[in-house]
């Protein structure tokens, strides 16, 4: 028997079908159209959907909702977030999903990026950026950067340094509220507020480094304050503070003598190393390069203004580091409510941070 063939009807027929259903019944449009009954009855249920989309548009399929309670349970969610000002990803949607097919004993759901786009789609939700603009590169770009290109690339040739001996440092300026750009709303939203914790202007530092083999070192974590904060930190970040919270000549020294000539991939003083980092003052004063050169080590500064030009770290670690910070942070803003002491300080649980003492 040869199988019946299938025919698709595009949403302006379903539409008259429609139109003359309410007027002579759904047998009588059923006989006018030549389709079976059933689906004049499921096309009028379909009425209000088919208004919104396109006259060519021929079906649903691929759009429909498998888990219904739980993306009920979910929009719900994300509203009760956005009136309340927080700051909801993508990311944060997967996860909280995650958890509810969890109470919800769905043992099959995968929360992945193509149903969270389907779900945003569904529920009329859509992500709200704004526009940044990007740093102006020296008119004479292309000349500094051949000629540092060239600086290391003949010392590591010269000197035969090898992978491990190769080092590159950057600084990553950071607060307590890490300030979102965008967020899941309802598309169309007039105002687009996100919530705090109100530390946004509580800074401190985070020093990153890496070799070129891949290896990478201790971060170090500079608190802006006089003292350290009483707190217990995981093992093998190195914890410091001062009065700006960022990296100053001291706090470079400490960097070089506490975590740079510690790698165990490096043999300072027996084989020569090269240390790329940024034309920051505290970089580069006398005291810093003659530290530097007793570590056998060559310094290369990266020119100003040519750092996401140079930087490997910029791309490399800093924005991976950055989105898994951003994850951790807004995952802890979700979880509920906060408070906070006088001197902002966390009353109750600590950021992923242990942002308390800031």
């Amino acid at each position: 028997m040869a199988p019946t063939k299938r025919h698709a009807y595009n949403a302006e027929f379903k539409l008259k079908a429609i139109s003359h259903a309410v007027e002579h019944g759904n047998r009588a449009a059923a006989r006018e159209f030549n389709v079976n009954e059933s689906m004049v009855r499921k096309w009028r249920k379909q009425e209000d959907d088919l208004r919104q989309v396109k006259k060519t548009k021929q079906s649903f399929r691929g759009n429909k909702a498998r888990w219904l309670p739980l993306e009920d349970k979910l929009e719900q969610w994300v509203v009760e977030q956005r009136a309340a000002s927080r700051s909801v990803s993508t990311i944060t949607i997967r996860m909280k999903a995650t958890a509810l097919a969890s109470e919800l004993n769905i043992d099959d759901f995968k929360g992945g990026p193509s149903w969270c786009f389907w779900f945003m789609k569904r529920r009329n939700l859509s992500i709200r950026t704004r526009t940044t603009v990007s740093q102006q590169l020296p008119k004479d770009y292309q000349e500094k950067l051949a000629t540092f290109r060239a600086y290391c690339k003949n010392n590591i040739t010269e000197k035969k340094i090898r992978p491990e001996h190769i080092t590159n440092m950057d600084e990553v300026p950071l607060t307590f509220d890490i300030l979102v750009n965008r967020t899941v709303d309802k598309t169309g939203a007039r105002t687009v507020n996100v919530r705090t914790t109100g530390n946004e202007k509580s800074s401190f530092t985070v020093v990153l480094a890496c070799q070129a083999n891949g290896h990478k070192f201790p971060p170090m974590v500079i608190f802006k304050r006089k003292t350290l904060p009483k707190e217990n930190f995981p093992a093998g970040v190195i914890i410091k503070a001062n009065s700006k919270g960022w990296m100053d000549e001291e706090k470079m020294s400490e960097w070089l003598r506490e975590i740079y000539v510690k790698s165990k991939f490096t043999f300072f003083h027996t084989a020569p190393s090269l240390l790329i980092y940024d034309s920051m003052r505290s970089h580069i004063t006398d005291g810093v390069k003659k530290q530097v050169k007793h570590t056998n080590s060559i310094l290369a500064v990266i020119p100003g203004g040519l750092t996401k030009e140079l930087q490997p770290l910029d791309i490399g670690v800093n924005r991976a580091f950055k989105a898994r910070l951003r994850t951790a942070w807004e995952q802890w803003m979700t979880e509920g409510e906060h408070t906070f002491t006088k001197t902002g300080n966390s009353a109750g649980r600590h950021t992923p941070l242990s942002a308390s003492g800031s």
